[in-house]
């Protein structure tokens, strides 16, 4: 099996576990607040995690370069620096959720299932993805700089709905709780990991790239 048609599988394959996860998150999530007449409310609250906005991120990263491959969103989705980054947001999100949120969990059931897929199953997947799949070498030292706007903008605007709604997706960004300089503190470590970890992201893509120009021993 060639490396294109390998990579089609793969993506094909984790594409669909990627919905079929947020598809449950959504059901379990949501579907209780329906006879209650807050389905809307709970569907915003749905897309106000981090997990599910970086799941459905990977999820499109995978599905179209699946599905319209010379399309412009398919071409976008095949770009190394927005594989890169996608990688990266989720699998800060499956390592943030294993070291601090994971402890104690008692989900059952497809709950489990759901939270298996989009904590552990796509964070690996789209790592492997990222590792075996796309070229190589194409990162640019300045770009985690640039990665780091799309956290960004979700920090404003989990601060901006909860102090609208009154409700926090995540004990470590409930500003009223933490208070502000304790939630600034968390915000720019957060940050921080991630511009480390972008920075990591691309010294593997410079590594692995070089290692590809290597030519084999006669």
């Amino acid at each position: 099996m060639d490396r294109a048609r390998a990579a089609l599988i793969w993506r094909a394959a984790f594409a669909a576990t990627g919905w079929i996860g947020l598809a449950l998150q959504y059901g379990l999530l949501v579907a209780p607040a329906h006879p209650t007449g807050q389905l809307a409310v709970w569907t915003l609250n749905y897309f106000s995690y981090f997990t599910i906005l970086t799941n459905l991120l990977v999820a499109l990263v995978l599905t179209l370069p699946v599905v319209a491959p010379s399309s412009r969103v398919g071409r976008w989705a095949l770009n190394p620096s927005v594989r890169a980054r996608a990688t990266l947001y989720l699998s800060i999100v499956g390592l943030g959720y294993h070291l601090l949120l994971s402890a104690g969990s008692t989900l059952q059931g497809l709950a489990a299932v759901g939270n298996f897929i989009v904590h552990y199953i796509m964070p690996v997947a789209a790592l492997l993805d990222w590792l075996v799949f796309t070229p190589r070498g194409g990162l640019r030292w300045s770009e985690p700089f640039g990665w780091l706007r799309y956290p960004l903008i979700y920090f404003v605007w989990t601060a901006l709905h909860g102090y609208a709604a009154g409700w926090w997706p995540y004990w470590f960004l409930n500003l009223p709780q933490l208070g502000l300089a304790r939630s600034a503190l968390v915000v720019a470590v957060l940050l921080i990991v991630l511009l480390v970890a972008g920075f990591g992201f691309v010294a593997i893509d410079r590594t692995l790239a070089r290692r590809d120009r290597t030519p084999a021993p006669a």
